[in-house]
């Protein structure tokens, strides 16, 4: 019985633990963008050209060559998008969906899923300061936003996701 619950144990430490989902990037952007009856994703694996631009335009690394961008469509017209960044906070990651109008404003972040405490997600009312950003007010929006305590990494993090988010923005889909 002993030897059950040892092995028992060591299997539960050995599980991995996934990130907490808050909200699924399809119920974000139909929330964002209301009378949105489709929401359509595509993975979109971008060419080093792409990543040194993205890079060089939000001054920021990018974590990975490959993202997934989510339409919200009426109709034919597209009324939004997602850029869906996942990128790690402290020790583990957090999956941030950046959502952004047709004319290249960020309208609305939302934290999809986050695995450090959850006390080190920044507020809405933190997030709100990005919302009407555009890739060339962001740097400015970013130096006045107010720090947070307790969620410094946090709200780095989200800060360079939105420079990079409107980067990946005027390189793959402004004018799409």
């Amino acid at each position: 019985m002993k030897k059950i619950a040892i092995a028992s144990f060591i299997l539960f430490l050995s599980l991995p633990i996934y990130a907490k989902v808050l909200i699924t990037p399809q119920n974000a952007m139909k929330q964002t963008f209301t009378g949105a009856p489709a929401v359509t994703e595509k993975t979109v694996a971008l060419n080093n050209a792409q990543i040194a631009s993205i890079e060089k335009n939000s001054k920021t690394k990018l974590s990975a060559n490959s993202i997934k961008i989510f339409t919200s469509q009426n109709k034919s017209k597209n009324i939004g998008y997602g850029v869906l960044l996942d990128t790690k906070i402290r020790s583990k990651n957090g999956v941030v969906l950046y959502m952004i109008t047709p004319d290249g404003a960020l309208k609305s972040i939302e934290i999809v899923a986050f695995n450090e405490p959850m006390e080190y997600i920044p507020s809405k009312k933190w997030i709100e300061q990005f919302q009407n950003s555009t890739a060339q007010t962001i740097e400015d929006n970013s130096k006045k936003a107010s720090a947070i305590t307790g969620a410094t990494l946090s709200a780095k993090i989200i800060t360079d996701g939105s420079k990079s988010a409107l980067a990946i923005y005027d390189e793959v889909l402004k004018g799409k």
